[in-house]
């Protein structure tokens, strides 16, 4: 049985891990906070009193944390060395470009086998296993990792070298938070103009103005499937993890030079929104500050 050391038990970590147990995996899990640790172990996982005590024998690390600064510090004081050389790991976290390749040149040096491999889908996808990876690092690192990203998730998908799948992650997720407030936007001007909500769904969902955040994740309650929109804007992806998402892609940017225009207006959106307290709510609540 392959052992697995889980490293960050959050609302991600804590369903992820829940799919490893679930689907055989011997998982030794880790986290700061006591209810998560006791969530896991009732999942089935096995409570680590520590990351080095999980890390240690273990085949596989696999972590989802907050930054980079934690995942630094987590493979810098508890991983290299303490697991054995040849583990392969496996970090989830939605962190900066510049760490993911610092850290898989690190672990391969050390004589470890290292991919970046975060994660779209949310909450509820982490609980119910049908999350997209996407994977950065050597084909070696992917073929290992694969089988162990398919227990909780429903593609696995190798972006490139180390670094790759950070960036397909920052790019996508840049992408949702300007097409979420275009598709707000969209909704307000057409209900201020006398169209009935449902008709211009009904119509732009099968027109040129197609895309996820109306078709599958509409900004407006009672209108298209069941979104976080029905619920209060409760649940989902909150707007504070995509203004995290957001920052990521505009400090990319400015280290590639690369002209973001609607990412940056995106951002100053978003933060402006979170700046009235709204930043527990999920992203697509940014249709209340537009109407």
């Amino acid at each position: 049985m392959t052992t697995i050391a889980f490293i960050g038990l959050g609302n991600m970590g804590g369903g992820m891990a829940a799919n490893l147990a679930a689907k055989g995996f011997a998982v030794r899990a880790f986290d700061l906070s006591a209810d998560a640790l006791a969530k896991a172990e009732a999942a089935g996982c096995t409570r680590a009193a520590s990351a080095e005590a999980a890390v240690a024998g273990a085949d596989v690390v696999v972590s989802m944390l907050p930054a980079g600064a934690h995942v630094a510090a987590v493979y810098r004081d508890a991983v290299f060395g303490k697991a054995a050389p040849g583990t392969l790991l496996i970090d989830c976290s939605t962190i900066d470009v510049a760490t993911a390749k610092e850290l898989g040149a690190e672990a391969a040096a050390k004589g470890y086998v290292a991919v970046d491999a975060p994660v779209s889908g949310g909450i509820a996808a982490a609980n119910a296993g049908t999350l997209t990876f996407m994977v950065g690092g050597t084909d070696e690192g992917f073929t290992r990792a694969k089988p162990v990203l398919e227990a909780m998730g429903k593609a696995v998908i190798h972006a490139g070298d180390s670094g790759a799948g950070q960036t397909a992650k920052i790019c996508n997720n840049m992408l949702l938070g300007a097409s979420m407030i275009a598709t707000a936007e969209a909704f307000v001007l057409a209900n201020k103009l006398g169209l009935d909500p449902q008709r211009f769904y009904d119509i732009a969902s099968v027109s040129s103005g197609q895309c996820w955040s109306m078709t599958s994740y509409c900004p407006l309650p009672g209108v298209g499937p069941e979104t976080p929109a029905d619920r209060g804007y409760q649940g989902g992806f909150a707007v504070n993890l995509m203004l995290k998402d957001l920052r990521l892609a505009a400090e990319a940017a400015n280290s590639a030079y690369a002209s973001t225009p609607m990412g940056a207006r995106a951002l100053e959106l978003y933060e402006a929104f979170a700046a009235e307290g709204q930043g527990g709510l999920d992203f697509s609540a940014i249709i209340k500050a537009l109407d």
